[in-house]
């Protein structure tokens, strides 16, 4: 039977110590503060950045909320950016996507300082992954790695294949796994022969939006499977939330996500983190949080 992997349970836990770091920095006079920007009134954006807000808080950091009218022009939205950047009470800025379709979203992710760049989307963090010189790591990629860690405990010269191929989970992960000395396969869902490649993985990471697509007969007994999918489907007339994997049916995998409760709960934990880290090191101080799950 596969162990459950318990993201929830794991996310508490880097919280937690993220709050004990915090605390101790503020016993020096630091308190870390994580700016969000939210533009328009999208509703699952509300909901996100409510969470991020309330969990901010309650690991002792300040949180700037910062709701703008989705008439915000791309010069105004650059402008408040660069109002951020300057401010030194702000140590990390995220804006919330998906923007209003009027404005560059590639263009506003650029103008955030890559210190304080606490998605890691910044060209400069996604180089720095790129070339393992450090940097701001991506939250859901770094939350994938977390997860990892509690299944496995080495990684060298175990085939893992990512099904997703974007720049906010699929590439990120993929460099992070060669990074561990993973020999890596990177497909999307017009990968030809897709089940055949993926049925040679030791891990397997699914990060396509398709719910379902990832069946029981893909994965080889003994594998390790984390499912970054959230999608709503309806189910018996009502709206349930599912991965990409059918979970029910990788029952003789070694450990696997659940969907929700998986992966969804660390990226929250992993922003924290990397607020965290983004403080220190804008002011050089040594260490930051340990994000290993083990620690």
């Amino acid at each position: 039977m596969a162990a459950i992997i318990d993201g929830r349970t794991i996310a508490a836990k880097l919280r937690g110590r993220v709050a004990e770091e915090v605390a101790s920095l503020a016993a020096e006079g630091i308190v870390p503060g994580l700016a969000v920007v939210l533009v328009g009134d999208d509703p699952a954006s509300q909901v996100y950045v409510r969470s991020k807000m309330k969990q901010t808080l309650e690991a002792g950091m300040r949180s700037f909320e910062h709701r703008l009218p989705a008439s915000t022009s791309q010069e105004e939205l650059l402008g408040f950016v660069a109002v951020l950047n300057a401010d030194d009470a702000v140590d990390g800025i995220l804006v919330q996507l998906p923007l209003p379709q009027h404005i560059d979203s590639d263009l506003v992710l650029d103008a955030i300082d890559p210190l304080k760049d606490v998605d890691g989307f910044h060209p400069v963090n996604v180089g720095r992954l790129s070339t393992g010189t450090g940097g701001l790591i991506p939250c859901t990629p770094l939350g994938c790695m977390i997860l990892l860690d509690t299944a496995i405990d080495h990684y060298r010269g175990l085939k893992a294949v990512v099904i997703g191929k974007s720049n906010i989970v699929g590439k990120p992960v993929a460099m992070l796994l060669l990074e561990r000395e993973c020999t890596v396969t990177v497909t999307h869902i017009a990968t030809r022969n897709l089940p055949d490649i993926v049925r040679s993985a030791d891990i397997v990471v699914v990060a396509a939006g398709s719910p379902g697509l990832v069946r029981g007969d893909w994965v080889k007994p003994g594998a390790v499977v984390i499912d970054v999918g959230i999608n709503r489907v309806e189910r018996d007339g009502r709206k349930v939330i599912v991965g990409d994997a059918v979970r029910e049916e990788m029952e003789h995998a070694a450990a696997v996500t659940p969907v929700p409760g998986g992966v969804g709960p660390m990226t929250i934990a992993c922003l924290l983190s990397n607020t965290l880290r983004a403080a220190r090191r804008r002011r050089g101080l040594p260490g930051a949080v340990r994000e290993a799950a083990a620690a």
